[in-house]
């Protein structure tokens, strides 16, 4: 029934003009808005929408994951654009954050809005 639509997916945030800034800005993606909706323009075609929610739970699971070729480099990045990667309890993550135990190497981080996202590169 849906095999030849365009899906695309969508969260929430409390601020599209905050995600536009952190995500335009701060992570370097093409964004586009209109109507107080945002649309990120992804690589590979993958357009997600962004739209504004009064009444916010930040997601507690990882909405968005960046592959990246060197997670050391993405993280230094990060850091020096003002953006912290959160830690877990028990999560054997390193000093950066970076965990490296179990499957690809990962460090999560936070939208403005309290929306988890991650970096990571394959093993």
């Amino acid at each position: 029934m849906f095999a030849n639509t365009k899906a695309f997916s969508g969260f929430a945030v409390d601020d599209v003009e905050k995600a536009q800034a952190f995500y335009g800005e701060t992570l370097g993606l093409k964004t586009s808005a209109g109507d107080y909706l945002m649309t990120l323009h992804l690589a590979g075609g993958r357009d997600t929408l962004v739209y504004p929610k009064p009444d916010h739970t930040p997601a507690t699971y990882t909405i968005l994951n960046f592959p990246v070729e060197d997670i050391d480099a993405a993280v230094d990045e990060l850091t020096a654009r003002g953006v912290r990667t959160e830690r877990y309890e028990d999560a054997g993550q390193d000093e950066r954050g970076i965990m490296r135990e179990g499957g690809p190497y990962i460090a999560w981080f936070r939208d403005p809005a309290g929306n988890v996202l991650s970096v990571l590169q394959e093993r």
